[in-house]
C-alpha cells in the first residue's frame, strides 16, 4: 500500500505539471517577458512547490530533517540530470547552442548558493554554531541570494531579449492563464504534503537510510512537476523555459532550506542532518559547473548521435551521487 500511494502522488503531481508548464509558457506570450524569466522565476517557483511543503510538513510533522534536506538536495541533481534529458530528445540540435547565454547567471548563482550550503554541513558536524534566534546564521544569507539572483537575472534579460506581448490567440486571456496557472499549483501542493509520510513509510519498510530516501525517491517525485515541464517544453520549442525552470528550480529549492530552518524550533537545520548530505551538495555543484561550461562553449558534437560530452559527464556525476549515497548514507 505504501508503493501504491507513491505511485500515486507521482501521477498527480505529473499531470498537474504539464499544466503549470502549458499555462507558464501562455503568461509568457501575453505579458511580454522572457521564456527564461517565467521560467526560473515563475514556472519554477510553483513546481518547486512539492519542494516546499514536502520540507515544511518533514521537519513540523514527520520530525525528519533529513528527508527534507536530501529532498532539496537530491531534487537539485535531478534538474541537472533533467538537462540530459532534454538534451537527448531534441533530436535537431543540442540544446546548449539553441539557449540564451543568460542561463549562466542563474548558474552561477546556484554554485554560490551550493558551496554555501555544502560548507554549513561540514561545519555543523563540528559542534554548535552562531545562530539567529533558533535558525543558523546562514539562512539570511540563503534568502539574500536568492532574491539578489532574482533581481540580476530580471535586469539581463530586460536589457538583452526584448519581447513583444502577444495577442491571445486561443482565446485564453492573462487572468485566465494565471488562474490555471494557480489551481495547477495548488494540486500539486496538496500531493506535496503526503509525501514525508509516505517516504517515512518506505524507509522503515525497506531499512533504508532516510537520507537515501530523501535524496532518490522522495527527490523524484517532487522533481515531476520539472520532468513535466521539460518535457512539455520540448514539444511547444520552449527550450529557453525548460532551462529557466531547471536553474530557477534549483535557486528556489535551496531558498527552502531557509524555511525548513525556520520551521525547525529544535535548532539550526544542518545540526540536525547527517554529513552525507554535503556529498550531494559538491555533486551538484561539479553538475553546475559542467552545464556552464556547456553553456559557454556550445558544443556541436553527440557521442554515436545520442548526446554530447556534457550531457554524458552530467549523467556520469550523476550516478556517482547515487552510488556514494545507497553504500555510505546511514
Amino acid at each position: 500500500m505504501i508503493w501504491l500511494a507513491f505511485g500515486l502522488c507521482a501521477l498527480v503531481i505529473g499531470v498537474a505539471g504539464y499544466q503549470l508548464s502549458r499555462y507558464g509558457d501562455r503568461i509568457a506570450e501575453l505579458t511580454g517577458l522572457t521564456r527564461g524569466w517565467i521560467g526560473l522565476a515563475l514556472v519554477a517557483t510553483a513546481t518547486s512547490l512539492p519542494e516546499l511543503f514536502t520540507g515544511i510538513s518533514a521537519v513540523s510533522f514527520a520530525h525528519a530533517p533529513n528527508i527534507a534536506v536530501g529532498n532539496i538536495l537530491g531534487a537539485t541533481v535531478m534538474n541537472l540530470l533533467l538537462i540530459v534529458l532534454l538534451d537527448f530528445f531534441h533530436r535537431k540540435a543540442p540544446v546548449f547552442t539553441l539557449v540564451s547565454h543568460g542561463h549562466i547567471l542563474g548558474a552561477g548563482f546556484a554554485v554560490m548558493m551550493l558551496g554555501l550550503v555544502g560548507f554549513n554541513i561540514l561545519l555543523a558536524q563540528q559542534g554548535p554554531q552562531p545562530t539567529l534566534g533558533h535558525v543558523g546564521v546562514y539562512t539570511p544569507v540563503i534568502v539574500l541570494l536568492y532574491l539578489v539572483a532574482l533581481r540580476v537575472v530580471f535586469l539581463y534579460e530586460k536589457g538583452h531579449n526584448h519581447v513583444e506581448p502577444q495577442p491571445p490567440g486561443d482565446g485564453i486571456t492573462l487572468g485566465g492563464a494565471i488562474l490555471r496557472f494557480t489551481l495547477a499549483a495548488l494540486v500539486v501542493v496538496a500531493a506535496a504534503l503526503t509525501l514525508p509520510f509516505i517516504a517515512e513509510g518506505i524507509a522503515s519498510e525497506m531499512g533504508w537510510a532516510r537520507g537515501f530516501v530523501g535524496t532518490l525517491f522522495v527527490a523524484l517525485v517532487t522533481t515531476l512537476p520539472e520532468i513535466a515541464v521539460t518535457v512539455a517544453a520540448l514539444r511547444l520549442g520552449a527550450l529557453d523555459l525548460a532551462i529557466g525552470n531547471l536553474f530557477g528550480s534549483i535557486l528556489f529549492n535551496l531558498a527552502i532550506l531557509a524555511i525548513d530552518d525556520l520551521f525547525l524550533l529544535e535548532g539550526p537545520l544542518f545540526s540536525h542532518v547527517d554529513l552525507m548530505h554535503a556529498v550531494s551538495a559538491l555533486s551538484a555543484v561539479m553538475m553546475t559547473g559542467v552545464a556552464v561550461v556547456g553553456l559557454l562553449y556550445r558544443p556541436t558534437t553527440r557521442l554515436f548521435k545520442t548526446v554530447g560530452w556534457v550531457s554524458l559527464t552530467l549523467f556520469s556525476l550523476y550516478m556517482l551521487n547515487a552510488y556514494v549515497l545507497f553504500i555510505y548514507a546511514q
